[in-house]
């Protein structure tokens, strides 16, 4: 099964990031299309894969995460990330896609998991 996934940790709190929204979009020449909304569990992932087997298709995607939200649900006032926009591209050679979110307020990092 090919699926695309992710997760969001808190490397603040140093636990996941439960209830942040995640819109997921496909980008096409100019415009971008929603795919997807949706939310993260209390274990910082979503329960199901993001898209999977034929909604998985050869071109570049966008995931916005609105942090700005998430931090102010959790005490921390000052943030400088409104929210966290990651392009990637997938080209269908693996079966699995997985783009973590390793989130501050002042800072992120992501990468291709597993």
């Amino acid at each position: 099964m090919k699926k695309l996934s992710t997760h969001v940790l808190d490397t603040t709190l140093g636990k996941p990031a439960e209830n942040v929204k995640i819109e997921l979009f496909k980008l096409e020449d100019e415009n971008k299309k929603l795919l997807k909304t949706v939310f993260t569990n209390s274990d910082g992932r979503v329960n199901e894969p993001i898209l999977k087997d034929e909604e998985l298709e050869k071109a570049t995607y966008e995931f916005v995460f609105y942090t700005a939200s998430y931090f102010k649900e959790n005490g921390i006032k000052s943030t400088f990330l409104e929210d966290v926009v990651i392009r990637f591209c997938i080209d269908l050679k693996e079966d699995n896609y997985h783009v973590p979110l390793l989130l501050s307020p002042y800072g992120y990092s992501t990468y291709k998991g597993s």
